[in-house]
Formats: C-alpha cells, sequence, structure tokens
C-alpha cells in the first residue's frame, strides 16, 4: 500500500512529464554521462535540476527533513567535477531535440536565427578557482572589472522561444589570476574545454555554428551585436553558408563605394535615404574590405535622436525593414542572460572551485531553460493541443466553419426569445461560462458572445 519511490522517481509530476517528452536521461547517456556503481547520474543530475524549484542549496537540503536517502556532498561534487562527461554534446543533442519539436509550432516562413553574445559570470569572491581571471564587463550601464569568465552563449530564437545551444567559459591569458590543474588528463573533454577558454571569441564562435548547423538545427541568420560583428568574422561565417545581421560600431573598417573606400559616417552621407518608416533613416549597398557583399541600414537612436546605429546584412534581398525586425530578435538572448542569472542561480547556486565543475552546473542550468522554455511553449501555443484538430481544418476551409459556429449560436438565441426569462437567464449564464472556458483563437470567431461578456 505504501509507494516504494524509485531512485528515477524524484522529479515532480509535472517535471517528469518534461522529462519524458525531451527524453533528457537519454540525452545524458548518448553524451557519456554515466556511472558503473553508486548512485547513478540521471538521479545525482534529476536532485541537482530540482534544487532552484526546492529553494534551497544543497547544503541547506542535507539539513532539512528531506535528506533521509540522499547522497552526500561528496558524490555530488565528484559528479560535478568530473572531466570525462561530455556535457557539451549533452547540451547540444537536448537544444537540438527540442528545437524540433518547437519548429513544428512555428510557420515555415517565419526566420529562424542564431544569436551570439557573451555576458559576465562574476566569482568576485573567489581566489583559488580554476582559470579565474580578470575580465573587463564593457556594457554600458557598469563598464568596470571583475573576476571570473566571461559566458560566450550561443542560442536558438524563432522569435517567441529562446533555446541555448552551446556556450564557453572564456578565460584570459593576460590577465589570468590562476592556471590549468596539471592533474587533468589532457586526453579529456575537460581539458578541451580548458584550451578553448584560453582562446579569443572571434576565434571560438565559427566553431560553435558550425556544430550547430551539424546537429540540425534550422537557422537562415546569426544575430550579433557590435562587439562581433568585425570583417574577418563575418567573412568565416558567410563561408559556413549562413548569413549574418549584426549592429555596426564607428570603427577604421572600411567599405567600397564606387571604387571609394570610406569609413562607417562617411557612408552614411553616401547612403539614400528612405521613406519607409520615420525611424529608418537611409540604407545603402556596399562591399566589406574583404569582399564580403552587404546592405547596410541606418536607423535613428531612440536614446539620442541626433545620432544613429547602423544595422549590417550579408542578406542584401532583405528589406530594411525586415533586417530591423529581425536583428530586434537578437533580444532574447538578454532575456534569457537575466533570467539564468536572477532565477535560476547560475553564478552562486554551487561555489566549486574546478572548471569542470563551472561547466557542468551551468549546462545544468541552461537545461533547466530549456524545460521551462517549452513549457511556457506548450501553455501558450494553441497548436500544441493536439494535431488531430487541425488536421480537420486542414481538409475544411476555416471560414466554413467559424460561419456555422456564428449560425448555431444565432440560432440558440433565437430559440431563447420564446421560452421563459428564468430559463433565458439560466442557459445565457452556461453558454458565458462555456465562452470563458474556450481558447482565444476560437473566441475570435463569436463577436457576440464576445460583446456580451
Amino acid at each position: 500500500m505504501i509507494t516504494n519511490n524509485g531512485l528515477n522517481n524524484q522529479l515532480p509530476n509535472s517535471l517528469q512529464a518534461v522529462f519524458d517528452e525531451l527524453k533528457i536521461l537519454k540525452h545524458l547517456r548518448n553524451a557519456g554521462i554515466t556511472k558503473s556503481a553508486g548512485f547513478s547520474c540521471g538521479y545525482l543530475f534529476q536532485l541537482i535540476f530540482c534544487l532552484i524549484f526546492e529553494g534551497k542549496n544543497w547544503f541547506r537540503m542535507l539539513e532539512s527533513k528531506k535528506s533521509v536517502g540522499l547522497p552526500c556532498k561528496d558524490a555530488i561534487y565528484r559528479f560535478l567535477n568530473n572531466s570525462t562527461y561530455n556535457w557539451r554534446r549533452f547540451l547540444l543533442s537536448l537544444s537540438a531535440s527540442t528545437i524540433s519539436k518547437v519548429s513544428a509550432l512555428t510557420n515555415h516562413k517565419r526566420p529562424k536565427v542564431l544569436i551570439i553574445d557573451d555576458s559576465a559570470y562574476e566569482r568576485n569572491r573567489s581566489k583559488k578557482v580554476e582559470l579565474l581571471a580578470r575580465c573587463f564587463d564593457h556594457s554600458s550601464q557598469k563598464m568596470r572589472f571583475y573576476k571570473g569568465f566571461r559566458l560566450l552563449t550561443l542560442g536558438w530564437s524563432d522569435g517567441a522561444t529562446f533555446m541555448p545551444l552551446d556556450f564557453s567559459l572564456l578565460s584570459s591569458t593576460k590577465s589570468s589570476i590562476n592556471g590549468i590543474d596539471e592533474r587533468i588528463d589532457k586526453r579529456t573533454c575537460g581539458y578541451k574545454r580548458r584550451k578553448e577558454a584560453l582562446e579569443t571569441a572571434p576565434s571560438a564562435i565559427p566553431d560553435m555554428i558550425q556544430r550547430a548547423l551539424a546537429s540540425g538545427v534550422d537557422a537562415s541568420y546569426v544575430l550579433m551585436d557590435t562587439w562581433f560583428t568585425q570583417q574577418p568574422l563575418i567573412k568565416t561565417i558567410k563561408e559556413q553558408g549562413i548569413d549574418v545581421i549584426g549592429m555596426v560600431k564607428a570603427t577604421n573598417q572600411r567599405y567600397s563605394v564606387d571604387n571609394k573606400w570610406v569609413d562607417l559616417k562617411n557612408l552614411y552621407k553616401l547612403a539614400a535615404p528612405t521613406n519607409h518608416h520615420k525611424d529608418i533613416l537611409r540604407s545603402i549597398h556596399t562591399t566589406m574590405a574583404n569582399g564580403v557583399p552587404v546592405k547596410i541600414v541606418f536607423i535613428r537612436n531612440r536614446n539620442n535622436h541626433s545620432r544613429w546605429l547602423a544595422i549590417l546584412s550579408t542578406d542584401c534581398s532583405l528589406t530594411e525593414q525586415e533586417i530591423v525586425r529581425i536583428y530586434g530578435m537578437r533580444w532574447d538572448i538578454e532575456v534569457f542572460f537575466k533570467a539564468t542569472k536572477s532565477l535560476l542561480k547560475l553564478q552562486k547556486e554551487v561555489q566549486g572551485r574546478s572548471y569542470d565543475s563551472l561547466v557542468s552546473h551551468t549546462t545544468i542550468v541552461f537545461a533547466r531553460y530549456i524545460v521551462l522554455s517549452w513549457q511556457n511553449r506548450c501553455n501558450t501555443d494553441e497548436r500544441t493541443l493536439g494535431g488531430m484538430f487541425y488536421e480537420l481544418c486542414d481538409e475544411l476551409k476555416e471560414l466554413d466553419w467559424a460561419v456555422a459556429l456564428q449560425q448555431l449560436v444565432e440560432i440558440l438565441e433565437e430559440a431563447l426569445e420564446k421560452t421563459s426569462k428564468k430559463f433565458k437567464h439560466f442557459i445565457k449564464c452556461q453558454l458565458q461560462h462555456w465562452f470563458a472556458s474556450l481558447p482565444n483563437y476560437i473566441k475570435a470567431y463569436l463577436p457576440i458572445l464576445s460583446c456580451e461578456s
């Protein structure tokens, strides 16, 4: 009569359904994240995954009433510090699989993009963290130095749902505080990620994009801000078969116009004015110094109306409005950084010293965001209600069933006019309750009830 909770039944019912649907434990096994003895990796992963929903860290969890049967903290840290686990393969496999589900809910004409950006990963109180470096936060609000890493992240978005694909915790060779632990086996995945951490962001980005495209992720553009929109990187990404849209700042980069090389400020003077939108000032077709043809759109700076901003696109067939609209999707990654740091405890939940623990915990936090993002899409997108209704709608004209539904409501109201007031009031109350429970896309076809409600 008493339920026997096994090691794999530690998730709440709502999360257990998502774990089964996204096959998260299967992706763990496929990435080689397994153990031959002791607590399974799937069980330990679920425990760490659910910490944020318990409102406790691991220390407080062991002191709580739920600590009976839980592994000790050494088992958790051994799991996080293992340098042989391929966390990158797990994250990319999970993201690509979830993106394929999201793409089925997205119109094929809607652009799907890859977004690249970096954010500060702060460990200011740390002294002995592996590969710790002194980094500079170039955001306009802070402009200060901090101890930690640069979290270079590649994500996917369709404008409604954002999914993290890959990341790299970048250190520094010039301002490093600690180096690589000499005890790490150089044949492991952990050592390869340590070597990657000492590279520059422009050298790491092409490999990240190549891995994402090789995994089957559907994307047409790569979105970047001014810190990455440099001509050598643009050419490298363009050679991979994907276009780039990014904001450009006024530097010494040259552009060819009528066999003359000009900078961005002089290019603005040569650009033709546009009358499409009051905030879209000018646009021009030009060629970069490395021979890549681009289209640059100049828009008004909302923070300072006397200045302008420039957006570059290697897809010259796009209109000015499309370039601005697609680039606006880049904001999804900023929301992602804010959510992972403020809500999912990216920097504060685990205070590990090894580089492997930072990588593994960051991957688990990104997996949390993928699960929450997928649940949010399922709860807000009406098309996730099931395919049977929409297969029927494909066979019937949308106007026919909408008109038939309205006529049915009108016939019911005409019949109510011939009944008593008490019965009429009762039926109308039932109709209002029924109408309130309908999805929004069906309510739109019932203007009579919507007006009365």
